[in-house]
This record gives C-alpha cells, sequence and structure tokens, in this order.
C-alpha cells in the first residue's frame, strides 16, 4: 500500500508503483483528498481528487486506487490489512512513527519500507509543475 496526492501523473510516480509492488502481489494506491494534499502542501491540487483517483486507477501496475482518509489515517489503512507500507522518500512521516500507528491499530506484523527516489530533479510534480508555468 503507497499513499500521495498523485497530482499529474509522471514516471517519478510510475516507478514508485513499480518499486512498491515488488514488496507484493497486491498495489493498494490511497489517493489523498483535496482537503489533505491542501493542508499537507499548502496548496491546492491542480486536479481534483476524483481526477487524481480516476488517473491512478487507469495504470495497469496498480491493482485498486482508493481515495484517503480525512483523518484516522491509521484506521484506513487497517481497512485494507496491507503485509507492507511503502513510503516514498520524500514522504514526511518516518518509518518508525508510522510502525508506531500500525500497531495502535492492530497491525503489528505490517512492514514499513521507504522507496528509493527516481531521478530527484526530474521527476517531481513540483518540478514538472514549474516548468510548465515557465514556458
Amino acid at each position: 500500500m503507497v499513499f500521495g496526492a498523485f497530482d499529474g501523473l509522471h514516471p517519478g510516480h510510475l516507478d514508485f508503483f513499480k518499486q512498491a509492488k515488488k514488496y507484493g502481489d497486491f498495489l493498494v494506491v490511497s489517493v489523498g483528498t483535496d482537503k489533505n494534499v491542501k493542508r499537507i502542501k499548502s496548496k491546492q491540487a491542480l486536479f481534483n481528487q476524483t481526477q487524481r483517483l480516476a488517473l491512478v486507477a487507469t495504470c495497469k501496475i496498480v491493482d485498486r486506487s482508493v481515495l484517503g482518509a480525512e483523518n484516522n489515517f491509521y484506521g484506513h489503512i487497517k481497512n485494507y490489512k496491507p503485509d507492507v507500507v511503502c513510503l516514498g522518500y520524500d514522504q514526511w512521516a518516518s518509518e518508525e512513527e508510522v510502525k508506531k500507528g500500525l500497531r495502535a491499530v492492530g497491525l503489528s506484523d505490517t512492514r514499513v519500507v521507504r522507496l528509493k527516489p527516481f531521478r530527484t530533479t526530474r521527476a517531481k510534480s513540483t518540478i514538472v509543475k514549474k516548468r510548465s508555468v515557465d514556458f
């Protein structure tokens, strides 16, 4: 299971999905709500949550795309009982913090893995969006 805003898919997102898929045979992608994207990134997403969810669902490597929780994030994760939670290289939560939250909802056996970046200077959404504004 992975999490993110996925505001305009790019090669970095696809690499993120591929890396995560190596840890299991069923990939659940939780797409952040509009409210949480704005709260975490301090700005609105270019695409709304329905559009971002639909776009992620079109990726063949993704087995299930779901809308993230507004709060109670660990309860949301518990609904899907993942064997592994994969964090992006730039996601704010530490592995230990996530493990602690998972244990609190009864998911003590769920592994937490930090994935590697994919060409951070070329694939990050903020860089792609900035370049499109510069043109």
